[in-house]
């Protein structure tokens, strides 16, 4: 996979905590990992002036559209699930944002997390593997900033031009969705945290289970699945089974960490004793 291999687009964001602020997006999540399997990773993002995009991503060729303001989010994990409010937005990305030199990468991966990616983008690609984390196509938001699911009305013209979708259980407003977006998808995968996750292919379905482990930060965990599964399918030549058991791998290894940081590391980790 030479050259920039793997393209994500998407804002990289702040994400509030009452253990601190940290930068998190799936962009970063996604980029980190990428960069961490030994992937040249380049990002194409909009933030405000607050936010040091190189000194966030190191190692990773970054675009930075100028904003006013910074994507904020604010998490809060309860019994129920995670409360999520979304205090500003960054620009809006469009296929002119993505400079000309990084348009035929192996592998793009299109992450919204707050509407801000053009759905337009999804054509901009015909080259390369197409991978798809729509969350942030799949949420509103309320006059407090009160992130909750949503239809999506470009689904069904989105979906089926990505190579692979990754979408959490919580990111479906109505179970019915799932049905709608498998018969659109040409290989679906939904994310369950510890219960791994489940893949849609054609007309096969597999249950594929995770490890167990001790869980202290969730945060960022289908971001880093998502981008170890588009690099895995793009390597093993469109094999989803085998790229979730991987991700699935990956991911879990996150979840021990609490930190963008601590979680990379981590991945580096186990990388490092899977090759001996």
């Amino acid at each position: 996979m030479p050259g920039n291999d793997y393209l994500i687009i998407g804002h990289i964001c702040l994400d509030l905590s009452p253990s601190g602020d940290r930068i998190g997006g799936t962009a970063a999540y996604a980029a980190r990992t990428a960069h961490a399997l030994g992937v040249q990773t380049a990002v194409v993002t909009s933030a405000g002036a607050d936010i040091d995009c190189a000194g966030a991503l190191p190692g990773i060729s970054v675009h930075r559209v100028p904003s006013d303001q910074t994507t904020i989010f604010e998490n809060r994990y309860t019994p129920k699930g995670r409360r999520q409010t979304l205090h500003s937005r960054a620009g809006r990305l469009h296929p002119r944002h993505v400079p000309p030199g990084w348009r035929r990468p192996a592998v793009v991966h299109l992450a919204p997390i707050a509407g801000e990616v053009a759905p337009e983008l999804i054509g901009c690609f015909d080259k390369s593997t197409i991978g798809l984390t729509p969350q942030g196509w799949m949420r509103s938001w309320d006059e407090n900033g009160r992130v909750h699911a949503a239809a999506w009305s470009r689904a069904s013209t989105c979906l089926p031009r990505a190579s692979a979708v990754v979408l959490s259980d919580e990111d479906l407003p109505e179970p019915v969705l799932l049905t709608r977006y498998r018969r659109w998808c040409r290989i679906l995968v939904l994310t369950m945290g510890p219960l791994g996750c489940t893949v849609f292919s054609g007309k096969q379905v597999r249950r594929v289970p995770t490890i167990a482990v001790a869980e202290r930060d969730p945060t960022g965990a289908g971001d880093i699945f998502a981008a170890a599964f588009f690099i895995r399918l793009h390597r093993n030549r469109g094999d989803p089974w085998e790229a979730a058991r991987f991700a699935n791998r990956i991911a879990s290894e996150s979840v021990t960490e609490i930190g963008i940081e601590s979680k990379i590391a981590r991945i580096r980790g186990a990388l490092r004793r899977a090759q001996r």
